[in-house]
């Protein structure tokens, strides 16, 4: 399965006793898969098999399933047991807490199984007209994210491809990172003792200090990760959390290649540059992450 998008928009048009209906998919990025539906209110066995179906073909997203009816111009019928209990409770309530209130009956209208057009599909027959609708929903709501997922996962090749060659620009300048800690050693060396000090001496401290500051470590770790989200990038199933993760762990090795070598001038002032572009290319390739099955 390709990289997939969780925003994505299909529907698919059916009949069933000569009335139509339409089947609506929306869905768009969630760290879970939440499931919602409005459907016809005699259809709770439906909502069961619909539910089954999508969490076989969906791994992630706030997903919003709509099923509706066509009816035709026909005349509707007044559930007048709803409808009544509704406004009751609604007087009710007014009176309890001292209010002047009237229900609304656009609301109360839009009140599922509030105005019913007749007799209706029975709810044993839905499934059987509903679910070859469903396929064929998923199947163009699936197309969508894969396309949009398409267009992503380039981007996060070319952010990747960006993060390689910062890390190339990085190693150039290491030897840069020792000369700079040499020469801000000699000189606060020289400001303390106000004499002038052994070059061995002054080379022993600055070899120690930049050891403590080494950034080897944290290129060998960015340079695996990015191979590994590669990796992710070529695999198939739901691989949108473990991205995220792995650009977490980027973000954490930047920030200390930068926290290692600041304050430096001359040429490992290009180090602090090319971590900072490694810290811009992570947060755009996590904005498209998080839209990602």
């Amino acid at each position: 399965m390709p990289i997939r998008s969780m925003t994505g928009f299909a529907q698919a048009k059916g009949q069933l006793n000569n009335i139509g209906f339409t089947l609506s998919i929306k869905s768009v990025n969630h760290r879970f898969l939440d499931l919602h539906f409005r459907l016809p209110a005699n259809a709770d066995a439906l909502e069961m098999t619909l539910r089954r179906v999508l969490k076989e073909k969906l791994a992630r997203g706030h997903v919003d399933v709509n099923l509706s009816f066509d009816q035709g111009g026909g005349a509707l019928a007044l559930n007048r047991p709803l409808v009544t209990a509704y406004v009751q409770a609604f007087r009710a309530a007014a009176a309890e807490v001292g209010i002047a209130a009237e229900p609304d009956l656009n609301a109360v209208f839009r009140l599922p199984g509030a105005l019913d057009g007749g007799s209706g599909p029975l709810n044993e027959e839905l499934a059987p007209a509903v679910l070859p609708k469903l396929e064929e929903a998923l199947h163009l709501l699936n197309r969508m994210r894969e396309e949009e997922g398409r267009g992503m996962e380039r981007e996060l090749r070319e952010r990747m491809a960006h993060l390689s060659s910062a890390c190339d620009e990085v190693k150039k300048h290491r030897d840069a990172v020792v000369k700079a800690y040499h020469e801000r050693l000699k000189s606060r060396l020289q400001e303390w003792l106000g004499a002038s000090v052994a070059q061995e001496r002054i080379a022993q401290e600055a070899a120690l200090l930049a050891d403590r500051s080494d950034i080897h470590e944290e290129l060998v770790r960015l340079e695996n990760h990015v191979q590994h989200f590669l990796g992710l990038l070529d695999a198939t199933g739901e691989v949108g959390k473990k991205l995220d993760f792995l650009l977490q762990e980027m973000n954490r090795e930047a920030n200390t290649l930068l926290s290692k070598t600041s304050g430096l001038t001359g040429d490992a002032v290009k180090i602090t540059e090319a971590g900072l572009a490694m810290k811009a290319d992570i947060e755009k390739a996590r904005e498209q992450v998080q839209n990602i099955e």
